[in-house]
């Protein structure tokens, strides 16, 4: 199966690119590489949530929010690789989730963005990857996710 079969069968589309909050762009390529901004849990422009996880934010729901900044991610890595039949693997995916003073599962939420896109690319999905607890992100967010893929 093709990675937008895999989408689909997933329920999932790519959305439109986010566009940035200041002065830099969604993604950009370098060789064979585009390099993702961060990506917030933006669904047509509205942020999903807001506040700490372990606080305000189950880990559970950060999860999910991590899956959409993936999709997110997908849709900037594609807009500048020419399409999604262009990315040729995920090569590192960073997860930084504003945390609570005692939360520890960063790495329990970083795996919504991870697993999804092992569902799409299958073993090209796998990856290295950093999740980090924050004290803030942009707007209150509970999560931002940033990639770096390999493209043809």
């Amino acid at each position: 199966m093709t990675p937008q079969e895999r989408l689909t069968e997933l329920g999932l589309t790519l959305p439109e690119v986010t566009s940035p909050l200041g002065a830099y762009v969604p993604a950009t390529r370098s060789g064979d590489h585009v390099y993702t901004s961060g990506q917030l849990p933006t669904v047509n422009g509205e942020l999903k949530a807001t506040g700490k996880v372990g606080a305000e934010v189950e880990a559970e729901a950060a999860y999910d929010l991590a899956r959409i900044c993936a999709i997110n991610a997908l849709a900037a890595i594609a807009s500048a690789a020419g399409g999604l039949s262009n990315i040729v693997r995920i090569v590192k995916v960073t997860a930084f989730v504003a945390s609570a003073p005692d939360f520890t599962g960063q790495a329990k939420v970083a795996n919504g963005a991870s697993e999804l896109f092992g569902e799409v690319f299958g073993e090209a999905g796998r990856h290295v990857r950093s999740a980090v607890g924050v004290t803030v992100l942009p707007l209150d967010a509970p999560v931002e996710v940033e990639v770096v893929a390999e493209v043809r």
